[in-house]
């Protein structure tokens, strides 16, 4: 636990996946990737915890500060911390917020993801991915790696697909377990995602997750064989794209795949 003077600390708990951060170096540099300030000003923390990214973020006079937090004792700290915030600490869960309703502007995100609700996190800023055109986060570093590998690697997966369909993505660096308290058991990594020029998939989108999801649930198959229930047409099966495996196709791959079985599909859910 850290504090400051002559303030009760919090402490981390274990079902939010609490994690504090204590290196006030690694907090700046954080703090310091994102680039959303040559554009929007409103930036959202999630899980601010005691405020170690905080202090830095308020530091700056280009942004308007939110945060977002569910711990009812680290929202007490950061009340009586951070008197600037008041009226922007909303307290409660980030999965259930309308963000389109919060924040009527778009707004970057920043944050020390937890661990065991980072792909949540991810998949809520795909649905509001318009309105969220940067997010700067720390989560295990095996997740952060596989949303950032690119095709052809074991670790690019779903969510890998999904999010690059959308954002450009990049790691930035490794933080070690040390810096945290209470240490968590794994390292961290942190990386920034920026919206790219997509619009749309130029496909069917239900048809596209679907697509990439059954693809990947199946990822040591070729992909005839793991698209086998989707009923495809002998002749469209015996295309060379078929012999490939999930993990070896592209966005724009998996957006030509779409496009050529999507006729053949009638049911849309995903």
């Amino acid at each position: 636990m850290i504090s400051f003077a002559g303030m009760r600390p919090v402490k981390a708990k274990k079902f939010l996946g609490q994690h504090f951060l204590k290196d006030e170096a690694i907090a700046a540099n954080i703090v310091d990737s994102l680039t959303i300030h040559r554009n929007y000003k409103t930036v959202l923390e999630i899980g601010p915890g005691m405020g170690v990214l905080t202090k830095y973020l308020i530091k700056n006079p280009l942004y308007t500060i939110y945060v977002n937090e569910i711990d009812k004792e680290s929202v007490a700290y950061l009340k009586d911390k951070f008197k600037e915030l008041s009226g922007r600490i909303i307290e409660g869960d980030f999965l259930r917020m309308d963000i389109k309703v919060l924040f009527p502007e778009p707004m970057a995100i920043i944050g020390n993801f937890p661990y065991n609700i980072s792909s949540q996190i991810f998949f809520k800023v795909l649905e509001d991915r318009d309105h969220i055109p940067e997010v700067v986060c720390m989560l295990q570093k095996e997740v952060a790696q596989r949303i950032a590998s690119p095709p052809g690697n074991k670790t690019y997966g779903i969510l890998s697909v999904f999010l690059q369909a959308f954002y450009d993505l990049e790691y930035l660096f490794t933080v070690e377990p040390h810096v945290f308290q209470p240490e968590p058991k794994v390292k961290s990594g942190v990386i920034r995602l920026k919206r790219n020029e997509r619009k749309s998939l130029n496909c069917d989108e239900k048809y596209f997750f679907k697509v990439v999801k059954q693809g990947f649930q199946n990822r040591r198959k070729t992909l005839r064989n793991a698209l086998k229930s989707l009923n495809l047409p002998a002749d469209t099966a015996r295309e060379a794209i078929f012999d490939k495996r999930a993990e070896q196709l592209s966005v724009e791959d998996f957006i030509f795949l779409t496009r050529k079985i999507q006729p053949e599909i009638t049911d849309h859910g995903v």
